[in-house]
């Protein structure tokens, strides 16, 4: 697609982007930020820890893959990165996405349901990575070594929360302080366009992405103030910013290469969107939508997926079954049809019709811990208790790791009657639960039942050590 209009200026952007990528290089932290990046650091655990209070964030294997490739695709192209980048995605139907401290990017699920296509998705994305890069945040908190980082972190969840929830946060006269310094100026956010938009054409992604994505939200009623968090009523939203965005297009040269992971990305999008929309949607809501799609004949094989999901969920096993079959049909290569289709097959009691196809995706995909995981559990329900615990003990093997293999490893020990080894394990979930005294109490009875093992008994000796 062709966005030159009348004579291009591409020198000039790249000297505007250039120029704002490295004063972002050589902001001192002494003269012109509030935090330094350590105190920024410690600053985004605190904040993240008050999101995940407040807020539930979507957790699908496919679906936060996906977002981190986008954001890592992007992130290739920063020069200087004060922070490695998290991306998230709020379960919540609002059109908003907001740069954290310390790298943290969160994308609420209603924005990401309302986009058209990747592109536009990067375009929001790349503004928020520009916000990161600059230290716009930083730069606004001059009371920042004045009160303590954990008062800090939930006065900020407050203000970029937004609605009741950020007002029972945003309390006191602390907060109202902060509150008045974060508002972006107009020049952060121009900054924050113009790298974005050098992010995200650099990575191969459209450059009118982050335009029609502010069409978008405009389209939604974006402007009704009492929906908006405070931080955002000075963004410049109207003419002036659609203005500025549109003179970067004109004077936009496009590369030879698109990029394969921007290729990758833009066939992969309506999955991934489908997915959202329909584990973080209401589930009544979502399946009036999709059987509309269906009805209408627009894009059945989505339609098929999202209601998949949908049954899913309301435990209607059968249907759900049914509909992922057609779209397992119309889309075979797909990885989460596939894996979306062997959980119902799981979750009804048909696990035999479940490990074909849980042993397709890793014969594709060896080291997909999800899949991984479902497989230990199909091999388990069928009694095949060496095969899941091999599976199980290469999952708790790596440094992540969901706490469900170590409940698994206990209950699949347990049925060998290898008690002072369920008992560890079962230790192990409880510790990573923080459930302590639970923790405490399995972690004896493995230290009783272990006296001719002195291995394990050094396991459960450092194990119960780290116990509080």
């Amino acid at each position: 697609m062709k966005y030159l209009h009348g004579s291009p200026k591409p020198l000039i952007v790249w000297l505007t982007c250039f120029a704002f990528t490295l004063a972002s290089i050589l902001v001192c932290p002494s003269k012109g930020l509030a935090l330094s990046i350590e105190q920024e650091t410690a600053l985004g655990k605190k904040f993240l820890a008050n999101i995940k209070q407040h807020f539930a964030l979507l957790d699908d294997p496919f679906a936060q893959e996906y977002i981190d490739e986008l954001g890592n695709a992007l992130g290739k192209t920063v020069i200087v990165k004060p922070f490695p980048f998290h991306f998230y995605i709020i379960k919540k139907n609002d059109l908003n996405a907001f740069a954290g401290p310390g790298g943290h990017i969160f994308v609420y699920s209603g924005l990401i349901g309302a986009m058209d296509n990747v592109d536009e998705l990067a375009g929001v994305l790349a503004h928020e990575m520009g916000h990161i890069t600059a230290r716009h945040l930083s730069q606004r908190i001059e009371q920042g070594e004045k009160i303590g980082l954990a008062t800090m972190a939930a006065v900020l969840a407050g203000i970029l929360i937004g609605g009741q929830v950020g007002a029972a946060l945003t309390t006191g006269s602390v907060a109202a302080g902060i509150q008045t310094q974060l508002h972006y100026s107009r020049e952060d956010e121009r900054q924050a366009d113009q790298l974005g938009f050098k992010y995200a054409t650099q990575a191969g992604f459209e450059p009118i992405g982050l335009l029609n994505a502010l069409r978008i939200i405009q389209r939604h009623s974006w402007a009704q103030a009492d929906r908006v968090p405070p931080y955002l009523l000075t963004h410049p939203t109207g003419p002036e910013r659609i203005a500025n965005l549109e003179s970067m297009i004109q004077a936009y040269h496009p590369g030879i290469d698109t990029g394969k992971q921007a290729i990758k990305l833009r066939r992969l999008f309506p999955v991934f969107r489908t997915i959202v929309r329909a584990k973080c949607g209401d589930p009544d809501r979502m399946k009036e939508v999709f059987e509309t799609e269906l009805h209408k004949g627009t894009h059945c094989s989505l339609a098929h997926l999202g209601l998949g999901i949908v049954y899913k969920a309301r435990s209607e096993y059968l249907e759900a079954i049914r509909h992922l079959r057609l779209a397992l049909e119309q889309m075979p290569e797909s990885v989460p049809i596939c894996r979306e289709l062997g959980e119902a097959y799981q979750l009804k009691g048909d696990d035999r019709l479940a490990l074909p196809l849980f042993e397709r995706i890793l014969a594709r995909r060896p080291d997909d811990r999800q899949t991984m995981l479902l497989l230990a559990i199909s091999y388990e329900n069928l009694e095949y208790y060496d095969r899941a615990i091999r599976l199980l003990k290469r999952l708790a093997s790596y440094e992540k790791v969901s706490p469900n293999v170590f409940y698994h490893l206990g209950l699949c020990y347990g049925r060998l009657n290898k008690l002072a080894l369920a008992h560890y394990y079962f230790g192990t979930y409880f510790k990573r639960l923080r459930k302590y005294q639970k923790a405490r109490f399995h972690f004896r009875e493995a230290k009783r039942l272990a006296t001719n093992d002195r291995s394990l008994q050094d396991r459960i000796d450092k194990a119960s050590k780290a116990v509080p």
